[in-house]
């Protein structure tokens, strides 16, 4: 069911309900919530121009660890496709491979919003299965923003999870997550330590008051095997005007602390 209110949107979908509302203040820019929780937001007219600060993090990184040009980038949930849309605009030809679980809302962004590249393949899949699957050594990046509500769904943050990513990116390639935590940040520091069981790079970028203790936000693990790559990252981050920071080498280890990897069982 579709009900219009002001252009918005209310859709039932397969995993809840999707809106979408109208931007104010940018005309063709969309706002996408998901059982009431701000989602993704998309500008069609400039899709470089990105409304949240997490997404915009994943964009700066991978300009920042991954080599200039054209990517091949796995995504592991969809939404509303906005760092897809943004890649495509700052990587042009790159080929960019989409996982969402949810076949009714790739239908209603798709259809609402639609995407312009033709790099861009959607596919209906479980994040975990596609993995798997997907071909060896096949991904210069591969991004991984995967939630049911606003929890990352154990079987895509163990070990092995991990393991089958490092299979599927080319050498020199990047494994980037999203999660969302509040103090003590248990789930980030278990989730670096998983990483670190599998990659010998590993670095976590979120708010210097996040990584304090203080609120609750999005923090990125990002992981591989190029030192290099966590180098230019770090300098990247410190030009950031949001004020993130990066934890790595001894100051991951301190951040990690007693945490214990995740395994699958």
């Amino acid at each position: 069911m579709i009900r219009g209110s002001d252009r918005a949107l209310i859709v039932r979908v397969d995993t809840g309900t999707a809106e979408l509302i109208p931007d104010p203040d940018l005309p063709d820019a969309w706002l996408l919530k998901l059982n009431g929780t701000a989602q993704s937001h998309v500008d069609l007219n400039d899709p470089t121009l990105i409304a949240f600060d997490y997404i915009r993090r994943f964009a700066d990184v991978i300009d920042a660890v991954a080599p200039p040009g054209a990517l091949d980038v796995l995504h592991l949930g969809g939404g509303a496709l906005t760092l897809p849309r943004c890649l495509s605009a700052m990587r042009p030809g790159s080929g960019q491979r989409v996982v969402e679980l949810d076949r009714a809302l790739a239908d209603l962004i798709t259809t609402r919003l639609p995407l312009d590249d033709p790099d861009i393949e959607l596919v209906i899949a479980d994040a975990r299965a596609a993995l798997e699957q997907a071909d060896p050594a096949s991904a210069d990046v591969i991004v991984a923003d995967i939630f049911t509500g606003n929890k990352v769904p154990p079987h895509v943050s163990t070990v092995e999870f991990a393991q089958a990513a490092r299979r599927v990116l080319r050498p020199g390639g990047w494994y980037l997550a999203n999660i969302m935590d509040v103090a003590p940040l248990t789930t980030a520091r278990r989730q670096a330590a998983t990483l670190r069981e599998v990659f010998t790079q590993v670095a976590v970028v979120a708010d210097a008051a996040l990584l304090r203790g203080r609120g609750t936000g999005n923090l990125l693990m990002v992981a591989g095997e190029d030192p290099d790559g966590i180098r230019k990252l770090t300098r990247r981050i410190a030009a950031d005007p949001t004020r993130a920071r990066v934890e790595h080498g001894p100051r991951l280890a301190d951040f990690i602390r007693t945490a214990q990897p995740r395994r699958d069982g």
